[in-house]
């Protein structure tokens, strides 16, 4: 994976106003944040596909952890 240039920006010392840094770094944080929901909800949208027919337990091994594991990310959890 390789840095944007905003993220680049904000690790670099380049950018020497630490108050535009801060806000740089704060803006790829939510970026990233809001990504991250997405990526929960396709997770949590496969696992109740996966768990239609099958235990919780059946689903947690064809995923490669727990039954409980695979409950919670389906709860959200």
């Amino acid at each position: 994976m390789t840095d944007t240039p905003t993220e680049e920006a904000a690790t670099q010392p380049s950018v020497e106003d630490l108050a535009e840094r801060f806000r740089i770094a704060r803006a790829r944080r939510a970026e990233i944040a809001l990504e991250d929901r997405s990526l929960k909800a396709v997770e949590k949208d496969v696992v109740w596909t996966l768990y239609e027919g099958r235990t919780w337990k059946q689903v947690g091994e064809i995923l490669g952890f727990s039954g409980s594991r695979a409950e919670a990310i389906a709860r959200g959890r």
